[in-house]
Parts: structure tokens; sequence; C-alpha cells
């Protein structure tokens, strides 16, 4: 049996992806094959298309880093799941296929009757924007926090997780995104428009106990100016390194060597949070690097996500669900900026 995967043929812009028709993967002792059913993509893909971030695997390479599936065949040594049942994965690559064999391990149960795009979404966003909120920052009731990119992936779970926990939002958007974050309970700051620094300050007098940081460089030293006396930047990413070129043509391949030196700028900005005056610090969050010290603790916050989810506490939203075969073009969406939600790749054709 054939199925189609996408796979990163050289470092640059959308035109790296290539769709492949290939015999179907067979699972190993251990592990798991998984019918893929929706999944996400992210700036870490296009990082990682890019050869700029520090997860990036050789070439050639699937890209995707979350996917929900159904069980389709088990290998050897495997117990404890039943062929058909639903399930999501975090990855980091690999997910832009129509089947993965994936480690029993690395499989959290998704409850039936959900929508698998908006399934998946919790996977990498919702559990990135949980972690950060209360594991990271450890949010109180009634603090001020302020999100950069509020419409987006993160930034909307930020948004509907904050709002269930009490929290006072601002957040940074572009103008056709202000709706969304108004809507989803935080005071929007256009940042093409405004200074969000001054605007913080304005709204709030000393400046805000949290900021969610997904930009990176020196945008979290922005970001700290916003904090009041004893506040926290979650720093999370480091997108910025894709401004010049999120529709990249091909000529940052030479680039992948350079792939960690945005960590070693990050690592400067994060003991300069520490040691500088003021009581404002700069934290730095990584979900895959807390999944490989802290499994169940992964596990433990996406099953959280989806009982949420079943209850219709959270809704994610989802900006367009693109067949597999099409990723290149959710990846050029993705790229042009100002997407507000979660791109999707779906297993069949939808009108988006």
């Amino acid at each position: 049996m054939k199925h189609t995967r996408i796979v990163v043929t050289h470092y640059g812009g959308p035109d790296a992806l290539q769709v492949l028709e290939e015999e179907c993967p067979e699972p190993k002792n251990g592990e798991v094959r998984v019918r893929v059913l929706a999944a996400g993509v992210s700036l870490p893909d296009l990082m990682m298309r890019e050869g700029i971030h520090p997860e990036t695997p050789r070439l050639p390479f699937t890209p995707g880093w979350d996917l929900v599936g159904a069980v389709d065949r088990l290998g050897d040594g495997i117990a404890g799941l039943e062929l058909g049942e639903t399930v999501a994965a975090l990855p980091i690559s690999g997910a832009y296929a129509g089947f993965v064999c994936l480690p029993q391990r690395e499989l959290v149960p998704v409850p039936a009757g959900l929508d698998a795009a908006e399934a998946v979404s919790l996977v990498l966003n919702y559990v990135t924007a949980y972690q950060m909120l209360h594991r990271s920052a450890k949010v109180r009731r009634g603090q001020r926090v302020l999100i950069h990119g509020a419409a987006g992936g993160v930034g909307s779970a930020l948004l509907q997780l904050g709002r269930l926990a009490g929290l006072e939002m601002y957040g940074t958007c572009s103008s056709r995104g202000a709706s969304v974050v108004a809507d989803l309970g935080g005071i929007p700051i256009d940042y093409r428009q405004r200074d969000f620094v001054k605007e913080i300050h304005r709204l709030t007098g000393e400046g805000v106990d949290v900021v969610f940081d997904g930009i990176g460089g020196p945008h979290i030293w922005r970001s700290r100016k916003a904090l009041r006396p004893g506040g926290t930047v979650v720093a999370y990413g480091l997108t910025s390194s894709l401004r010049e070129s999120r529709l990249a043509s091909g000529r940052s391949g030479r680039r992948r060597r350079h792939r960690f030196r945005g960590i070693r700028i990050f690592g400067l900005y994060i003991a300069g949070g520490w040691l500088l005056p003021g009581r404002k610090r700069v934290v730095p969050y990584s979900i895959q690097w807390l999944k490989r010290l802290r499994p169940a603790l992964f596990r433990q916050d996406l099953i959280a996500q989806f009982d949420l989810l079943r209850q219709q506490k959270i809704k994610p939203l989802i900006a367009h669900r693109f067949p597999l075969v099409e990723a290149r073009q959710a990846h050029e969406l993705l790229g042009t900026g100002g997407v507000t939600g979660k791109i999707v790749l779906v297993r069949q054709p939808v009108v988006g």
C-alpha cells in the first residue's frame, strides 16, 4: 500500500517541499503505525525548512511537529492499544505523511468525538501555552500579561487559557487580528501603529507581570521593558530569524551552520535579565526539552487540554485546512504572517 509523504529536499523556501508517493512504512518492535488524520503547520516547521531551527534533521526529511491519527497497525510488543483508536503525538518531525510509525510511549489517547484539526491544535500550541502559563510563569488570578502574536496559534491559545485563569490580558497583533484578540478577552495593541512598551505603560502604569515572547533576539529586551518590577518574560521562540525571509527562495541553505547562534544570543538575554537591576527576569521555555526531561508532564498536560476541549471550555481557531499534498501552499500562507489561529494539513481535501 502506498501513501503520500512531504519531503524537504534542500534548505530554503516553500519550493523545498516535495510530494512523494511511496510504500507505507512498517512498524518495528515497540512501534505503532498511525494513519495521520491531521498534522499541524507551525513556524518551527518553516524554520526547519530553512535549516535554522536547532531541531532541524539532516536532509532529506519530513517536517511536522504535531499530529492526530488513528492506530493502523501494531508492531511486536505492543499492548493496550486497539486498531482504529485515535491518538496524538509530538514527533517534532515526520507528521506531514499519510502514515507514520512511532514508539508507543509517544502516543497520547484522544477522546472520541473530537475534530481532528481542533485536537491537533492542542498538541503543540495549547500545551505550550498551558505550560508557559502554569509551569514557567506560575500565573495567579488577576495578574496582567502581554502576549505577542496574540491572534496566532500559540497566542490565541494563551488568550483562551489565560481567560480561564482569570488574567488581565493584552495582546500585540495586526489591525486585522484585533477583533479576534478582543473576542478572546484581550486588549489588542496594533504593533504596527503603536510602540507596545509605551502603550503597556500607558494602559497599566507600572507594566505587566508576565510577557510571553516567541520572537526572540533583541525583541526580548523590549519585552522586558514592558514588565513591572519583579516581572517575568517567558521566551519561547526565535521567529525573528524568519522575519527577513519567511518566503525565502532557497538562499538559506548555507545558514544551517548558524542555527545555534540564535540560542547563544538568547542565552545572553536570559543572563542579562537576571544580572541587571530591576528584578525583571527572562526565563526560557521549550516544549520539546520539557517533554524530553519530564515526559509524564507533557502527557498529563495534553490530556488536560483534551478534557477542556471536550467540555467546550476552549475552542481552537483553525485558520485553514489544506490537504496534505498542498503543504507548500500552507507554508506560503503561514509565511506571509498575520495568520489567525492554526493551519492544519488534513487527510481529505476540504474547503478551508
